[in-house]
């Protein structure tokens, strides 16, 4: 079986699919950004999701990058302990 980083590398070649990749790039830094803030103050999705008032599966969609509000930013933000 093929690792995912060769089928990624095979698949970044065809250009459709890496325009599409690239326009991306900005929602992936942001899921990434969420995710290194909540695991640097050590805390599970429900355990965020009880600091922001909210359900766990509201915290995964906001983790997803799926453009969310500011509004959320703040509360993901104050949960756990960074800055927007």
């Amino acid at each position: 079986m093929r690792s995912f980083e060769a089928f990624k590398k095979k698949m970044l070649k065809n250009p459709t699919v890496k325009a599409e990749y690239d326009a991306l790039e900005e929602e992936f830094a942001l899921a990434h950004e969420l995710l290194a803030a909540r695991n640097k103050a050590k805390l599970t999705q429900a355990q965020v999701a009880k600091r922001m008032g909210t359900s766990q599966s509201a915290v995964a969609r906001l983790e997803s990058g799926r453009a969310p509000s500011i509004a959320s930013l703040r509360k993901y933000a104050k949960a756990t302990g960074s800055r927007v």
